[in-house]
């Protein structure tokens, strides 16, 4: 069992920026990849960034792409997702979650095992 917490959402105008922060703990020493998540209301829940532990590899959707970084502290166990540029586009839950799967590294819900409760981001004009 692994428990996700987020935390770092917040109210604010567009262009500025905003740092996310995944804390796991539990049984998380089979995790393989972590990724970010965010769904908007009326919309499917849509892949943001992924990162692999073992070697760090990264990927994004492209809408995010040159803006938004993510990162692992391998001793804290966290991942971070650093928006920067923020547009009212991005306004959304957004949720970490964890694949513990070997070789798993795909950007679907269902390649993920553990999800956290989400964070709320709201970007005005």
């Amino acid at each position: 069992q692994v428990t996700l917490v987020e935390s770092g959402g917040g109210l604010v105008h567009a262009g500025d920026s905003l740092r996310l922060s995944c804390a796991a703990s539990g049984r998380t020493g089979s995790r393989y990849a972590t990724a970010w998540f965010r769904q908007a209301p009326g919309k499917e829940r849509e892949f943001v960034a992924r990162i692999r532990w073992r070697d760090g590899t990264t990927d994004y959707t492209d809408s995010v792409a040159g803006r938004f970084k993510i990162s692992r502290d391998i001793p804290a166990n966290t991942v971070a997702l650093q928006m920067n540029s923020l547009k009212p586009e991005d306004t959304a839950v957004y949720y970490c979650a964890l694949c513990t799967r070997f070789g798993v590294w795909g950007v679907s819900p269902g390649d993920f095992d553990y999800w956290g409760q989400g964070t709320q981001v709201t970007v005005s004009s």
